[in-house]
C-alpha cells in the first residue's frame, strides 16, 4: 500500500444508546435530535469490535486499526508504538448521565492483564456542563477496607461511604485504576481514559430491567481492584487562563492540558513522540498543521494529530475551549 501522506484526523462519532442515556448528545455535536437515550459518544476509539473510521481526507472510510497497522511510528510515534504495540493507548468519550451510572471501579494494569489480558483503565472527567444539583462519587469518604466494603455491599450502604461532590462546568477529576466512582445525573462529561473496556459493577441501586432483572455485579472482583486509601479532596485543582495552556492531568497514560483561546496559539510537539488529541467543547477553530492542511472543528468534535505532525496552529473562530492530550515521556 503507497504510504499516504498523514494529516490531522477527525472521526464518525460511535454514538452508545443506553438505558442512562439524555438527548443532549446528539444536539452537543450538531447532528439531527432524535428520541434514543445516547448515553456515550466514542469519539476515538480502538476497542475490539468498535473501532473509529476517519470521516474526511484521502484516508476517509479506513478504521483506527487500519491506520495503526499501516503508519505505526507515524501515527502514534515510535516510543508509544514500542510501549502500547498494536493498540492505540487511548479512549475519548463524550458521555451524557440523564440518570445515575452504576457505582464501579477498574483494575489497574497488572491486575487487568492477569484477568483479562488487557490493560487496566485509568481516566479522567472534564465537567462541561451539569445541571442544577448535579452529582458524582469520586473516592471514598470514610475510611474502608476489603471487609467493610463486603459488609457494605451486603447491607446496601456502599453510597454512605463514598464521596459526593455537587458539579459544575470546569470541574476536573482524575480517576487512577482502583479509585471507586460514579457519574450522577444531570452530569455532561468529557472523557479521557486507556483503552480497556474492563468494567467491576460495584452497586447499581437496585435498578431492575424491563424483564425485572438486576444487573450482573463483580463484588469479588472489585474488592481487589479498589484502592482504599482515603484522601481529603478527591477534585483536581487547576487556575483557569486564556491563550495558553493550562495543565490539568499528568499521569503515566495521559497529559491533560485546557486550552480556552481567543487568540491563536502555535504548538510546537518536534520534542514530543506521540500523537496529540484534542477535544472541542465549546465554540469552534481550524487547525492548520506545518504542511498548510486545515481542520475545521466545532464543539463537540475531536482530531487526532499524527505524532509526524510536528507543528500546529489553533485558530479560534472567534473563541474555543478544548482539551489537548497526549502520552508522556515515562
Amino acid at each position: 500500500m503507497a504510504q499516504q501522506t498523514l494529516y490531522p484526523l477527525t472521526f464518525a462519532p460511535l454514538l452508545k444508546e443506553v438505558i442512562w442515556g439524555g438527548q443532549d448528545i446528539r444536539p452537543f455535536k450538531g447532528l439531527e435530535p432524535d428520541d434514543k437515550k445516547v448515553g456515550e459518544s466514542w469519539e476515538i476509539s480502538h476497542v475490539d469490535d468498535n473501532y473509529s473510521i476517519v470521516a474526511e481526507g484521502a484516508l476517509k472510510g479506513q478504521n483506527l486499526d487500519e491506520l495503526l497497522r499501516t503508519y505505526g511510528d507515524r501515527l502514534v510515534g515510535a516510543r508509544v508504538k514500542a510501549r502500547f504495540g498494536d493498540r492505540f493507548p487511548l479512549l475519548i468519550k463524550f458521555i451524557d448521565a440523564r440518570d445515575y451510572l452504576s457505582i464501579q471501579v477498574h483494575p489497574d494494569d497488572a491486575l487487568g492483564m492477569k484477568r483479562h489480558n488487557s490493560f487496566g483503565k485509568t481516566e479522567m472527567w472534564y465537567v462541561i456542563s451539569a445541571a442544577k444539583g448535579a452529582k458524582l462519587y469520586s473516592g471514598f469518604a470514610v475510611q474502608s477496607s476489603p471487609e467493610d466494603y463486603v459488609k457494605r455491599i451486603a447491607e446496601g450502604t456502599i453510597v454512605e461511604a463514598l464521596a459526593e461532590y455537587e458539579v459544575k462546568p470546569g470541574d476536573v477529576f482524575f480517576l487512577p485504576a482502583g479509585r471507586v466512582h460514579a457519574i450522577g445525573a444531570g452530569c455532561f462529561i468529557a472523557e479521557i481514559q486507556q483503552t480497556s473496556n474492563i468494567t467491576y459493577r460495584i452497586y447499581d441501586y437496585d435498578r431492575t430491567d424491563a424483564a425485572g432483572n438486576k444487573r450482573e455485579l463483580h463484588t469479588e472482583l472489585a474488592k481487589d481492584a479498589i484502592d482504599y486509601q482515603l484522601q481529603d479532596d478527591y477534585r483536581t485543582a487547576y487556575t483557569p487562563a486564556k491563550d495558553q495552556p493550562v495543565d490539568l492531568v499528568s499521569c503515566p497514560y495521559f497529559e491533560t492540558k485546557l486550552l480556552d483561546l481567543d487568540a491563536p496559539l502555535h504548538r510546537d510537539w518536534s520534542a514530543l513522540d506521540s500523537f496529540v488529541i484534542y477535544i472541542c467543547m465549546e465554540g469552534a477553530l481550524t487547525l492548520r498543521d506545518a504542511a498548510g492542511y486545515e481542520v475545521q472543528l466545532h464543539q463537540g468534535q475531536s482530531v487526532l494529530v499524527p505524532a509526524e505532525n510536528r507543528e500546529l496552529t489553533l485558530l479560534p473562530s472567534p473563541s474555543c475551549k478544548l482539551l489537548e492530550t497526549y502520552i508522556p515521556e515515562l
